[in-house]
């Protein structure tokens, strides 16, 4: 997934950036600031790392940790670019004057974790890294659930013929879920090729987004399946890159990411909340909801984070309670911490379903798409639309 697509072209003027973010209008973010804007959260991003020498994250961006150790560096081109993509969407404070340039994310006072656990597709190194992979993303979300996180996104899977659940990769989201830290993944980017199932977006207890266009429907690429649990925009989503420029374009990547932003604006404003109860409020306050309370192609329906705020107002926040079924009689199922009644509103039969897999994200703010795959034998590359 992931995905880096066509070339590159003159950047739209950072100042035009903010009137193109349609999805921050669609997620109603101008209500949900004046309850919270994510200060005092952290959000670790797994990925291809994050530029955090870019304008619009300037400060914003922690030390972080490098599970690859090889591949291409900052001031490269096929360094960083998703990673940054994603952190922009999630964290992003814009620049200049009074900040009305570039990129505003959804939680623009949350801090971005960075956490090295894949290679960009242009990246001279992925043959290389293909088989030497290992156990970086199980070593990712542990070592973020130990520094801090409170929100991991994942805008990263596998849905390839080969992909399948690893012990590792469960365990060590069952491990950040117990600490405390919410996980995010998208859903995948495979629903014009049979909606294969995404990993890690299928583990128990993540939080699986799929896409949806500027009309609110399903994205064509979006993987429809079980797990998926809320929607979120992710076509036309501008993004920040480090080459200085501004890109357009599409995937369940940037979805995860607009939710993971709307955990963070949860925890900021709720601090004692447990990943099952923010669970709770961003699907059961979700506009928009498909017949029946949900369904496979856009979980509870269009995330809502002013409306998850205003529920969060009511509920008492409670200790995430730890897994106990053993790995090996479980891959999917509830959450691993079923939410207690008081745990907050949620639709029947959405509370049952987890996560989503795959990101692939955007580009083209000349308006050009890029691609960007993750490295390692699971991980699959976009498609251009």
């Amino acid at each position: 997934m992931l995905g880096l697509l066509g070339t590159g072209v003159p950047s739209a003027r950072a100042d035009a950036i903010r009137a193109q973010q349609w999805a921050l209008d669609a997620l109603h973010t101008e209500a949900a600031w004046r309850t919270s804007k994510g200060a005092g959260v952290t959000v670790a991003v797994l990925d291809t790392g994050v530029d955090d020498g870019h304008p619009d994250l300037a400060g914003q961006v922690l030390s972080g940790k490098d599970f690859v150790g090889f591949g291409a560096g900052p001031g490269e081109r096929s360094w960083a670019r998703h990673g940054t993509a994603m952190a922009g969407i999630i964290a992003g404070r814009g620049h200049g004057p009074g900040r009305g340039d570039g990129v505003v994310g959804i939680a623009p006072e949350a801090r971005i974790l960075p956490v090295r656990v894949i290679l960009e597709d242009g990246d001279p190194s992925r043959t290389r890294a293909r088989g030497a992979r290992g156990h970086a993303l199980a070593e990712g979300i542990r070592w973020a659930a130990d520094h801090g996180a409170d929100v991991i996104n994942l805008s990263l899977g596998d849905d390839s013929g080969t992909a399948h659940p690893e012990p590792g990769e469960d365990a060590a989201v069952r491990y950040a879920l117990d600490k405390g830290a919410v996980v995010v993944a998208s859903a995948g980017n495979s629903g014009e090729q049979g909606d294969p199932v995404s990993y890690p977006a299928a583990y128990p207890g993540v939080i699986a987004v799929t896409a949806v266009g500027r009309d609110g429907g399903r994205a064509p690429f979006s993987t429809r399946h079980w797990y998926a649990a809320v929607a979120a925009p992710g076509v036309d989503v501008v993004i920040a890159d480090p080459d200085r420029r501004y890109y357009e374009g599409w995937g369940t990547s940037a979805a995860a990411a607009f939710v993971s932003g709307a955990a963070a604006l949860l925890r900021s404003a709720h601090p004692g909340l447990s990943p099952a109860q923010v669970r709770a409020l961003l699907v059961g306050t979700a506009r928009d909801t498909p017949p029946g309370g949900r369904d496979d192609a856009l979980g509870a329906g269009l995330v809502d984070p002013a409306a998850a705020l205003a529920a969060a107002e009511h509920l008492t926040p409670r200790p995430q309670r730890p897994a106990v079924v053993p790995y090996a009689h479980r891959y999917f199922g509830d959450d691993p911490a079923p939410p207690r009644p008081d745990d907050g509103p949620a639709t029947p039969g959405t509370l049952a379903l987890t996560a989503a897999a795959t990101g692939v994200v955007l580009l083209a703010a000349a308006f050009a798409l890029w691609r960007t795959a993750p490295t390692g034998r699971r991980w699959r590359g976009a498609r251009q639309r």
